[in-house]
């Protein structure tokens, strides 16, 4: 779905956090950085998926990767995802698609059976220099951090 590829510059982002708090690339310059897109906060997959990276943050932060997750949702329902489920990571409140639509996640998908238009659930890691050097495209939810951990070969 995305027009992104391993080697390009990661796009420029900015919003808030779930506290309020402006974010952006340049907030990670220097870092390397796991950018996770999904539909929506506390829905059955997506739960799933970022409890999965919450259970592996530590080797995450072991090993100099922060993480940051992104989905339509407004400041309020992100702070109440992350204060439901224990998340260490903040998630960035993108409710006019901007970020989605800088790395090319907005589109046609199939859901239960029929096709809508949403979020397509994708992964970047971005390196200190601010390019991505990997993307997972078919997200396992449930295993979704360890999926990271071996896209970047940590344990």
């Amino acid at each position: 779905m995305t027009h992104l590829k391993v080697g390009d510059k990661a796009p420029y982002f900015e919003g808030k956090d779930q506290d309020g708090n402006d974010i952006s690339l340049e907030t990670y310059a220097g870092k390397k950085l796991v950018l996770f897109f999904y539909p929506k906060d506390d829905s059955p997959g997506c739960t799933k998926e970022a409890c999965s990276i919450r259970d592996h943050y530590r080797v995450f932060e072991k090993n100099g990767y922060k993480i940051l997750g992104v989905s339509p949702d407004n400041e309020k329902k992100h702070k109440k995802f992350i204060d439901k489920y224990e998340f260490q990571y903040p998630l960035l409140a993108d409710p006019d698609k901007k970020t989605i639509h800088a790395y090319g996640l907005w589109g046609p998908k199939i859901f239960m059976g029929k096709e809508v238009i949403g979020v397509h659930r994708y992964t970047f890691i971005i390196n200190e220099e601010g390019m991505i050097s990997h993307i997972i495209d078919k997200v396992k939810t449930t295993d979704h951090g360890i999926q990271i951990a071996e896209a970047v070969g940590i344990n």
